[in-house]
């Protein structure tokens, strides 16, 4: 597994494979646009080869956190449970976990109490319909992808954006485009999806519109962004339009810079006028 860069443990300068090749003057579409010149601001990574099953339990660490938080409660649970410790397999160990230890294993990470009795859940089921994490890392490489993504929805814990960072991170598939909080924010507020769109449906429009050699670093790429210049309160156009560098493709939706006032794109729809 790579080593986790310090700017954004989905990705970034030092993770994933290998650099993706691009020529921003070829892009065909705004959200083309967007995707490549946040490429050249932030990373152009492939992604794959990751373990499935430590990526899922990463994932599940970072759930209604940040990286700063979750990460010191993802490299704890690794010394104790994964390699370096005397427990063999992550999946077989996790399984056996107590639960009360796991949690204060990971309490960096926050709401660690129900996050433990997830891993300790998951791991189970990945022990017993896998046979352990090296056979469920199989199963995420080289199945059919709608297999996947299903068996990973099915898992009680694991919603949309966690299947789809253990499809991309793991799996290496093109054409995955996992939405987290940012990248919700910024493609309706950009206008590249429609603003009372549900995480879903973003995920429909990125994965549609967006070339898929482009998407992994399209996510990590926006997460990014989004962590310094499209903020949920306070966006960089806010005070200055040229402070953006996307300025001139965003329809600022939801953003108001005359009165100083931001509020989420489906609220900036609902009350404007018929």
């Amino acid at each position: 597994m790579a080593e986790e860069p310090a700017t954004n443990v989905s990705g970034g300068a030092t993770g994933g494979r290998t650099a993706a090749e691009f020529d921003p003057e070829d892009a065909q579409t705004r959200v083309e646009t967007v995707i490549d010149r946040l490429g050249e601001l932030y990373w152009q990574k492939t992604y794959g080869g990751r373990d499935a099953f430590e990526c899922l339990v990463r994932t599940v660490l970072s759930q209604n956190t940040s990286d700063k938080a979750s990460q010191p409660a993802h490299d704890d649970l690794m010394a104790r449970y994964g390699e370096g410790s005397d427990e063999g397999d992550l999946a077989e160990a996790l399984a056996a976990a107590d639960q009360p230890e796991l949690a204060e294993t990971i309490s960096n990470a926050g709401l660690y109490n129900q996050k433990s009795k997830t891993i300790v859940a998951l791991a189970g089921r990945i022990v017993a319909e896998y046979g352990g994490a090296a056979e469920f890392d199989a199963f995420v490489r080289e199945a059919d992808y709608d297999a996947v993504r299903d068996a990973l929805l099915d898992m009680k814990g694991v919603g949309p954006k966690t299947a789809d960072c253990v499809l991309l991170f793991s799996g290496g598939r093109g054409g995955v485009f996992p939405v987290d909080t940012h990248v919700y924010r910024i493609y309706r507020r950009l206008g590249i999806a429609p603003a009372e769109a549900d995480h879903e449906a973003v995920r429909d429009v990125l994965e549609e519109r967006v070339p898929a050699d482009k998407c992994g670093f399209g996510h990590t790429a926006s997460i990014q962004f989004g962590r310094e210049y499209c903020t949920a309160r306070k966006p960089a156009c806010l005070d200055d339009p040229d402070a953006c560098p996307l300025g001139d493709v965003c329809e600022q939706v939801g953003v108001y810079p005359d009165s100083g006032e931001v509020v989420d794109p489906a609220d900036a729809i609902r009350s404007t006028p018929d």
